[in-house]
């Protein structure tokens, strides 16, 4: 295994210092919460901090499989972030040299743990040309006798693209013709869909994987809950096995705490989509009064991916430098994904209002700083 630091993570807003941020809209997620905003008891006095069953505790599998008919609670496995679900995935399914088709733009999590067992990844392209779409008859053609896995990512971080239900199913149709290949989707953004959800993908096949967890739609990374749903019982053994070399089990009080909170989902996640909703409108409308940056507007989760209209009408390095040091504003530049360094990520679900809206001016002012 080769391990090596991302850029994603040597400047992620933790890594240089919020308190050197004053308008943060490099964040991939809902506001970060207490668990007191969302109303949950966090009395866990009478805890017994035991080693854990390994698959997690049954009442957090229970809410989890309670997302899809199809999914029986022994089919989740709760680990300790989506992060490490990815890991686990690319550990048990892929030898070097292996091919793996993963989505792009995306990212580092996704890519580092095919990348770092020397699978063959090869970069299955979304373009803001094509509105982020899916090219279903491309996917099909790159599918080789190699392909060990598929990846992909709805609702879509970095650029919010989203596919509906029917293709979901053609995909998985496409992925289930061919003798080797899995699909994994990463669906950590799910309940953040501007209308109705997809399905839990695993549900809808054996040989699919969904991975999700507590930080994107609940703004709760600090709570390091993760989970796969597999439905390949040979698939989910060794999944459980990579886990219990690499982590034994889970942390007691984490998953208890998981486990309560998606239990009130329902009185928690309307709030939150209603925020989502109404940052959305506020980028809408600033990406529509200006003739500097230009988007495809996301179709779900908080994030998108804008661009300079004009990027040789800008000094980019200067751009970003300015924007932060002088207008304490920060974004997720493209390179963070592999693209161009004249498109970024921009979070709309993290922050305030009055800190989103800061932050948009900001990024005008600073471009006009480092025009040519």
């Amino acid at each position: 295994m080769r391990y090596r630091r991302t850029a994603i993570e040597i400047e992620a807003p933790e890594a240089i210092g919020y308190d050197a941020i004053a308008s943060n809209l490099a964040e991939s997620s809902f506001a970060d919460m207490t668990l007191a905003d969302y109303g949950i008891d966090t009395d866990v006095a009478d805890l017994l901090l035991q080693y854990g069953d390994h698959r997690g505790v049954p009442a957090l599998r229970e809410q989890i499989a309670a997302d899809s008919d199809a999914v029986d609670p022994d089919q989740v496995l709760v680990t300790a972030g989506a992060a490490p679900a990815l890991f686990i995935v690319a550990s048990a399914l892929l030898d070097a040299d292996d091919h793996v088709l993963i989505e792009e733009p995306n990212y580092a999590a996704n890519l580092e743990g095919p990348r770092g067992l020397a699978a063959e990844v090869e970069p299955l392209p979304i373009r803001f040309e094509d509105g982020w779409e899916l090219d279903l008859e491309r996917v099909a053609a790159m599918l080789r006798p190699s392909t060990r896995l598929v990846s992909v990512t709805y609702p879509h971080n970095p650029t919010g693209a989203m596919i509906d239900a029917e293709t979901l199913l053609r995909l998985i149709g496409i992925v289930e013709s061919h003798p080797t290949a899995r699909l994994l989707v990463d669906e950590t953004y799910r309940e953040l869909a501007y209308g109705e959800p997809l399905p839990v993908a695993a549900g809808l096949s054996s040989r699919v994987l969904s991975v999700s967890s507590m930080s994107k739609t609940f703004g709760l990374p600090g709570l390091r809950i993760g989970w796969l749903v597999c439905r390949d019982h040979e698939l989910a053994e060794t999944l459980l096995a990579a886990k219990e070399q690499i982590l034994i089990c889970g942390s007691t009080i984490d998953e208890e705490m998981a486990a309560r909170v998606l239990d009130a989902r329902e009185r928690i996640l309307p709030p939150v989509r209603a925020t989502v909703g109404e940052h959305l409108g506020i980028v809408r409308d600033w990406i529509g009064a200006q003739d500097v940056f230009e988007w495809v507007e996301p179709r779900a989760g908080v994030v998108g991916l804008p661009r300079f209209r004009d990027p040789d009408s800008v000094d980019v390095d200067r751009f970003y430098r300015d924007l932060l040091d002088q207008h304490g504003t920060y974004v997720g530049p493209g390179h963070w994904f592999d693209q161009e360094r004249w498109c970024f990520r921009l979070g709309f679900g993290w922050p305030e209002t009055d800190e989103l809206r800061r932050g948009l001016d900001a990024l005008l002012a600073a471009a006009a700083g480092a025009a040519r």
